[in-house]
């Protein structure tokens, strides 16, 4: 039975919202949240290796005691404030045309753990330890997991009530997102929202993959330690924004390669013909237009490049995967890019950044080739995640990101 919780917040007031809340942390590099932090930024907690000049190692015993000192200090300054009940928070983004309404409530570890918050790419066990380290530190999710559910109406009812009044949080952040909170505290509402995830088979984790884990790593290390544990702590949940599945889409994660492998230009085209139908778009950008249709930007030219038949099995949910095409018939196989996670010679764009990225860093000189990739659906990531199967790395690139810092949960009560 999967088990969500409302849950008493600790967030900003309403006036310091905007300066609260930040982008999250795995969508900055150290030096660009130094330069992007105001005083009372959620990132020195977040990413508190901004506070030590010059920055030390993010990993020192040092960086994990700044951040516990910085969020006591947020919270004695009066910043960060603590719900005096247990609440759902409605959170909706919009981002030009597209507005997609979720439910900040707290979920279950041990659902993760039997497979009923399902998940679709693997996590790297020193990422795992830094997200355990921090976790355990604070006592706190500082930041959700994103979370999708199968959506029904009689939920979409519920947020829609939830939003009657005027929202607790309404502000544009500097990236042009606009975020709002409201605060559902009618009893019958948040009593009926958590039955209603009582009957729901499964949730899917969208993005925040090293979050889970180390939720249910830190769940398990404290169900352990605690002889009195009956499954109901409040270290037992963790902090997720949870979206409907029918509101969602995902963008194309694409692909950078630094050289073609000894090939020449004409080569590469050539041993491309063998697996795919390519054609020259000339110097007019070219996005993929269906699924296994791909666009490739080499030497000033855009190419569509359409599989043909015998590279993809559609039958199969990894098969039928565009990245898995791509990653093995050319990445690998023409390339010679075996192991996506470790190699060098490839970096990944997501599709926020515009196929403009893959033409400007290819023709600085920094990258040889580009590969732009049709996006994944929630219908495939979902079909994935029900198989067990698990994606190819960077596969998926959701927008908007989540807003860091409008909600924390604390492990303690």
């Amino acid at each position: 039975m999967i088990s969500v919780k409302p849950f008493a917040g600790i967030r900003p007031p309403k006036e310091l919202v905007q300066e609260v809340s930040a982008r999250p942390y795995d969508v900055l590099t150290s030096e660009e949240a130094k330069a992007e932090a105001g005083e009372k930024s959620l990132l020195h907690i977040t990413k508190p290796e901004i506070d030590f000049d010059p920055m030390i190692d993010e990993h020192d015993e040092k960086v994990y005691a700044k951040a516990v000192e910085n969020f006591r200090k947020w919270q004695d300054k009066g910043w960060l404030v603590k719900d005096e009940k247990e609440y759902y928070y409605v959170y909706a983004q919009t981002m030009g045309q597209h507005t997609q309404y979720g439910l900040v409530g707290c979920c279950h570890f041990e659902n993760y753990l039997s497979g009923e918050i399902k998940k679709h790419e693997l996590t790297r066990r020193e990422k795992e330890e830094d997200r355990m380290r921090h976790l355990l530190a604070q006592n706190a999710n500082l930041e959700p997991v994103f979370i999708v559910y199968p959506a029904i109406k009689e939920m979409a009812d519920i947020i829609g009530w939830g939003m009657a009044d005027k929202p607790e949080y309404d502000f544009v952040s500097d990236d042009g997102v606009g975020h709002k909170l409201w605060i559902i505290s009618d009893i019958f509402l948040k009593t009926r929202i958590t039955r209603l995830f009582e009957e729901m088979p499964a949730l899917y984790i969208a993005d925040g993959h090293h979050r889970t884990a180390a939720a249910a790593r830190v769940g398990e290390k404290k169900k352990t330690a605690n002889p009195y544990h009956k499954g109901n702590e409040e270290y037992c949940y963790f902090l997720a924004v949870l979206f409907p599945d029918s509101q969602l889409s995902i963008m194309d994660y694409n692909r950078v390669v630094k050289d073609l492998n000894g090939f020449t230009p004409e080569q590469l085209l050539w041993r491309l013909k063998d697996l795919f139908a390519v054609e020259d778009m000339g110097e007019q950008e070219y996005r993929p237009t269906a699924p296994h249709n791909f666009s490739m930007y080499l030497e000033g030219h855009w190419y569509s490049l359409t599989a043909k038949p015998t590279t993809y099995n559609d039958a199969d949910p990894i098969g039928g995967l565009d990245v898995t095409v791509l990653s093995s018939f050319v990445l690998d196989g023409i390339l010679g890019i075996k192991d996506l996670r470790v190699d060098k010679r490839i970096d990944f764009v997501g599709g926020i950044r515009g196929l403009g990225e893959l033409k400007r860093r290819v023709d600085s000189g920094e990258m040889a080739v580009a590969f732009a990739l049709y996006p994944v659906s929630m219908k495939q990531l979902i079909n994935i995640a029900d198989s067990g199967s698990i994606m190819p790395p960077k596969t998926t690139w959701f927008e908007p990101k989540l807003r860091s810092g409008l909600v924390i949960h604390e492990l303690k009560r």
